[in-house]
């Protein structure tokens, strides 16, 4: 039965990650509609709107609650997992990322009202987060206990730095067409 589970949480875990990572980029599509012409934005940001929010509510949060539940079951079915340093580390990258994911329904929700508080760029730099998370989340679930955590930790500075900087190169490139 636990390898069922552990199958239904990586499934969901892939539908809650592509949903994050899609959410975002409507969202950098949504701001940059808002200095197009009356008439293309306010169509834009209707159509936006409904992707967004079908989106959040039909994948993305269904898929983070399946992936917590089936995750609460594999740990019902072996709680020793939960004598495992490399798991608190695993649950506390999880934690953020379901705080990731409740920033995300309030830029969603502030979007909706007409408030744009970050620029394409941010978001840009946003979308890499939740990238951040996805290798520390990896990591630490397939190497457990091998995972040398000073290694660890620069791999995940360097993979930020690497992000950071495709982010401003592409900016660099769009703004010089």
């Amino acid at each position: 039965m636990y390898l069922y589970i552990k199958s239904i949480h990586i499934i969901f875990v892939v539908c809650w990650m592509a949903g994050l990572f899609y959410i975002v980029r409507l969202f950098i599509y949504h701001t940059e509609a808002q200095a197009k012409p009356d008439a293309e934005r306010i169509i834009l940001s209707t159509q936006f709107e409904l992707m967004e929010r079908k989106l959040m509510n039909i994948i993305t949060t269904p898929s983070m609650l399946l992936t917590l539940a089936a995750g609460i079951a594999m740990l019902f079915i072996a709680p020793a997992w939960l004598q495992q340093p490399w798991l608190h580390i695993k649950l506390a990258f999880v934690g953020g990322l379901i705080v990731y994911h409740i920033i995300c329904i309030r830029k969603m929700q502030q979007m909706r009202r007409g408030i744009y508080t970050w620029t394409s760029t941010q978001l840009r730099i946003w979308n890499e987060v939740a990238t951040l998370f996805l290798f520390a989340i990896v990591f630490l679930a397939v190497m457990k206990n091998a995972v040398n955590w000073i290694y660890g930790v620069v791999g995940l500075i360097l993979l930020a730095m690497i992000l950071m900087s495709a982010v401003k190169i592409y900016k660099y490139f769009r703004l010089k067409r």
